[in-house]
């Protein structure tokens, strides 16, 4: 009877404490859970490239006037032998902005730093802008221009003077596109932007948190919907064969490896760069490195943006095989990264030599052989 009594009352402080507790009455917000892992693995926070790399993707908007020292001093703390500044023109395409530029690099760093030409499409109903825009891209080119970089704003906002949207394959702009295989120069193209840009701001939107903190990023009804821009652009690359395309932020494919590599099958003038979408390669590191692998010759270097220390990033997931790290902007990525940990001979391919092959003129001696 006594032990009856015994777990009788034991039972009764079980049951009298479970009902004490009670859920938590903290309420966090998504952006502001973010733990540090507590995973205990080898980490190989890289500071500096393995080898010497060209960014073929990047911007300086003063170009024409700045002390490029600092620049430079930065990219040599990053092993970067080569930048290549795509707003050649600047953002706005004005004035003599192009030739400034020109002037300010030859006489501080002229082997530091490359200049793609930009375009205006804006008196493209004009029946001589395509010939104007042609003689400007063989002047541009004879002064130094080593690419063409077309803006994401061709197929999303530039319109004719009619008001309506000029499309990516406009027939107007093919001699232009023409033009730069002519003239053995790649084009740059940045088309649209990721996906779920376009799709409903909600719990199933894996972007909501940067639509969130910028909402002007949305794309709503009233511009054209994402697959019909993409599709503007593969167009572009079907009909101008002769003609090398670099497919800017991996095409927008890189949470679609086999996707992309269809596209890089069917279009073997088509490149692509990792500006800005390494989170992608990062989450799923055995089929990037598969992928990297079997396109190892088409794929090139780029960042995008100038944030010097958000280059460990890039480092980290291409040289190292590290496990489960943060990417630097939790709006872009909140999923952690793994590094791919490439062979040397894929990574030189991947910082430089495909660069040297694609854009004339790089001081070879800036890059191991």
């Amino acid at each position: 009877m006594k032990y009856f009594f015994s777990v009788f009352a034991f039972l009764l402080t079980g049951i009298a404490a479970f009902a004490q507790e009670k859920p938590l009455d903290m309420k966090m917000d998504f952006e502001q859970y973010d733990p540090p892992s507590t995973l205990k693995v080898p980490e190989h926070k890289l500071k500096r490239a393995k080898f010497p790399f060209i960014d073929i993707h990047n911007h300086y908007g003063n170009m024409n006037t700045a002390d490029l020292s600092e620049r430079v001093k930065f990219m040599d703390q990053l092993n970067m032998g080569v930048m290549v500044n795509l707003s050649g023109r600047g953002f706005r395409s004005s004035g003599d902005h192009l030739e400034k530029s020109f002037e300010n690099i030859k006489k501080q760093y002229p082997n530091r730093f490359i200049l793609f030409t930009n375009v205006d499409f804006t008196d493209i109903d004009n029946p001589e802008w395509s010939a104007r825009i042609a003689k400007q891209l063989e002047d541009d080119v004879r002064r130094g221009a080593k690419g063409l970089k077309i803006y994401k704003s061709l197929g999303i906002r530039d319109k004719d003077s009619k008001g309506n949207r000029i499309h990516i394959d406009d027939p107007r702009i093919d001699p232009i596109w023409a033009k730069c295989g002519e003239l053995g120069i790649p084009v740059l193209i940045h088309s649209a932007d990721p996906k779920p840009f376009w799709d409903p701001i909600d719990n199933q939107n894996e972007r909501w948190l940067e639509l969130k903190l910028h909402p002007g990023r949305r794309y709503d009804e009233t511009f054209a919907s994402w697959e019909t821009l993409i599709a503007e652009q593969h167009n572009v690359f079907k009909k101008h064969p002769k003609t090398k395309f670099i497919n800017a932020h991996l095409g927008w494919f890189g949470n679609d490896l086999q996707k992309l590599s269809e596209l890089m099958d069917k279009y073997p003038n088509m490149y692509t760069e990792i500006g800005a979408v390494i989170a992608e390669l990062g989450r799923q590191p055995r089929a990037a490195k598969a992928f990297l692998t079997k396109y190892q010759d088409r794929v090139l270097f780029g960042k995008d943006s100038w944030v010097p220390d958000e280059y460990e990033t890039y480092f980290r997931v291409l040289e190292t095989e590290d496990e489960y790290f943060p990417y630097h902007k939790r709006y872009h990525a909140f999923w952690r990264m793994y590094g791919i940990g490439l062979p040397d001979e894929i990574l030189k391919k991947i910082y430089y030599k495909n660069a040297m092959t694609l854009i004339p003129g790089i001081d070879k001696s800036l890059f191991p052989k």
